[in-house]
């Protein structure tokens, strides 16, 4: 688990915390942030700076979920997935239409796809989510179903 600040008191209930705390299997770096994401056609890997040190690493990982708070700090992305003007990712029939230079696939986006085909979204960072735990887990396993849809003609 990566956490931009210096602990989890801060931002978590207690009982949260004290959970994470006992659970042997889930390391918690501190003070880590994502500062790029690695692969081909899909992620293979995540950069990672430790903010005290500047050290840089490269962990090879398939997937990220990112718990955002209230805000999205989505601004690492690249422009060409297309956000609102808070930051948050618009995804599905939320996406723009009407913007210049927007990658429009042939077919129209699937649920939770963002303006990049086969890039999905889900939980807090989306436009328009309810920002709950339980709805974030619920789009996760809805995006399954997109992703093997969207794979289904690549295979």
């Amino acid at each position: 688990m990566l956490v931009r600040r210096a602990g989890l008191a801060a931002t978590m209930s207690d009982y949260l915390v004290k959970a994470i705390e006992a659970t042997e299997n889930i390391d918690v770096r501190l003070r880590t942030t994502v500062v790029d994401g690695d692969g081909v056609g899909r992620l293979q890997g995540l950069v990672l700076r430790e903010d005290v040190t500047g050290r840089v690493e490269t962990f090879a990982a398939a997937a990220l979920f990112v718990l955002i708070g209230a805000t999205p700090h989505t601004d690492w992305l690249p422009s060409s997935i297309d956000r609102d003007d808070r930051g948050f990712i618009f995804t599905g029939q939320d996406l723009p239409s009407d913007q210049p230079g927007q990658l429009v696939p042939a077919r129209a986006p699937l649920p939770l796809e963002t303006s990049v085909p086969g890039v999905f979204a889900v939980g807090d960072v989306r436009h328009g989510s309810v920002k709950r735990v339980a709805s974030a887990v619920g789009e996760g396993s809805v995006s399954i179903r997109s992703v093997h849809h969207y794979l289904s003609p690549l295979v």
